[in-house]
């Protein structure tokens, strides 16, 4: 523990939904969730607007919309949200050069180690400019927490959601633990807080009053002692400039169960090929190919194969992934797949070209799998997404209300202008094409703005709902 809260907990404000809110002025101050927008989607995020209503992070997409009918439902843009991520992480890095991200959306820093604090003065006043800062170069908000350890300054910034600086004095962390809900403190989820209740245990005081041996008792040895400790306000973890990656994979989940086994294997190597992609994103490879299926049971198999050196060749993890879903029986359907490459290094072994080849001659003759992906990477016709951006050849800039019946909803505007038009085209219309994300914030002059730059800041604007088109 330290004598000074010289520890920053950053976490963005709703990300997701406030990204979407910023960039459609239609949104702002509307109830919006994102996520899978299928029977069996889940909600990534949520706005504050839409948590009126119940609707949180994690719960089945369709009780969402039972409980927010009127909300825009929209689909994540994860490379729009990665961009403004890297700024945000970019701020940080300037900081210190101790910063541990925890997501796209979260991270700690060590002010310390950076001399950018000493201090709970010095702590408090950089932690204003850097909620400062974020908001001019991103036109979002994000919460700050300060404290003399990593797990006090992440409760702190919660305690601060949203858009809000909170900063635990050393000292005092006893005390403003104590009448805190076990569910407070990391690790305690939902079936752990449920025993405690049961033993009597609902506060933060509850669990130092029952001592670490009763702890043990309840919970087991390592968990007991970490959590007596952390009822304490003990936490020496070091904030940790790089968390090593020990796998890269890709899933995806399926609105109706597949039966189709050539169906399962296409879909297998579209996602063996989105994981390469992945993985040489990140400048890694990896000797261990690993293959997840969800039955329509809930039943879940997970297949690995080891390979004789480190690959990021997809034709290698397409044939291994192929080799491990031979070993699984789906003729009762599918309702998951995953392909993912773990024993990552940042070296490729050549010979596994070879060694393919090699298994291919030992094992039975096999259409090419290069084949099938080349047809699934190429459809018919667009997927309009909802959220997602287009570009009209007169309209311009616009985006994706609702789409089905061969017919898509546009919604032209800006991060700049004022709440858009409506417009309903053919799903094949010539003039309509998937565009790329603009940026919140614009860059020059009138970026000195800041927020209102951005337009995420202001009165409201007085819009009924916002129409039928359908993580803190």
């Amino acid at each position: 523990m330290r004598n000074a809260p010289t520890v920053l907990h950053l976490d963005m404000d709703a990300f997701f939904a406030q990204a979407e809110q910023a960039s459609k002025p239609s949104l702002r101050g509307k109830a919006v969730v994102v996520g899978g927008l299928g029977p069996r989607g889940v909600v990534a995020t949520a706005s504050y607007e839409a948590r009126v209503f119940g609707v949180h992070s994690a719960m089945p997409m369709a009780q969402a919309r039972r409980l927010a009918p009127n909300a825009a439902y929209l689909v994540p843009r994860f490379a729009f949200y990665r961009s403004i991520s890297e700024q945000v992480m970019g701020l940080l890095r300037a900081l210190s050069p101790l910063v541990e991200p925890l997501s796209l959306d979260e991270a700690f820093v060590d002010l310390e180690a950076g001399e950018a604090a000493w201090d709970s003065d010095s702590a408090r006043l950089a932690g204003i400019r850097l909620r400062g800062e974020i908001r001019a170069v991103t036109g979002l908000t994000g919460s700050v927490g300060l404290a003399s350890c990593k797990m006090l300054a992440k409760i702190a910034s919660e305690q601060a959601k949203p858009d809000g600086l909170v900063l635990i004095e050393p000292g005092t962390e006893r005390a403003m633990l104590g009448p805190l809900s076990v569910r407070t403190l990391p690790g305690v989820g939902p079936a752990t807080g449920d025993h405690l209740r049961r033993a009597g245990i609902t506060t933060v005081d509850e669990i130092a009053e029952a001592g670490e041996d009763e702890l043990v008792r309840l919970l087991g040895k390592a968990h007991g002692h970490a959590l007596y400790a952390m009822a304490l306000a003990r936490d020496d973890r070091p904030v940790v400039a790089e968390r090593e990656t020990k796998s890269v994979s890709v899933e995806d989940t399926y609105d109706v169960d597949i039966h189709d086994r050539t169906r399962v294997e296409l879909e297998v190597h579209r996602l063996a090929d989105r994981c390469v992609r992945r993985l040489r994103g990140a400048g890694l490879s990896g000797r261990t190919i690993v293959l997840k299926v969800r039955r329509y049971d809930f039943s879940t198999l997970t297949r690995s194969e080891t390979l004789r050196g480190p690959t990021d060749d997809p034709a290698v993890v397409r044939e291994a992934a192929a080799r491990l879903l031979e070993a699984v029986d789906t003729t009762g359907g599918v309702r998951l797949l995953g392909v993912g490459v773990s024993g990552l290094a940042d070296f490729t072994q050549e010979d596994l070209f070879a060694q393919a080849a090699e298994e291919r001659a030992d094992g039975p003759e096999e259409e090419p799998a290069g084949e099938p992906v080349v047809e699934e990477a190429a459809p018919a016709e667009h997927q309009w997404r909802p959220g997602h951006d287009v570009r009209h050849a007169e309209l311009g800039h616009g985006w994706v209300q609702g789409s089905g019946l061969g017919r898509v909803t546009v919604r032209f505007e800006t991060p700049e202008s004022e709440p858009g038009r409506v417009r309903t085209f053919r799903t094949d219309d010539p003039g309509l094409e998937p565009a790329d994300p603009l940026p919140l914030v614009r860059r020059g002059p009138a970026a000195a703005g800041g927020p209102q730059a951005a337009g995420v800041a202001g009165p409201d604007l007085g819009l009924t709902g916002w129409g039928s088109g359908n993580s803190r």
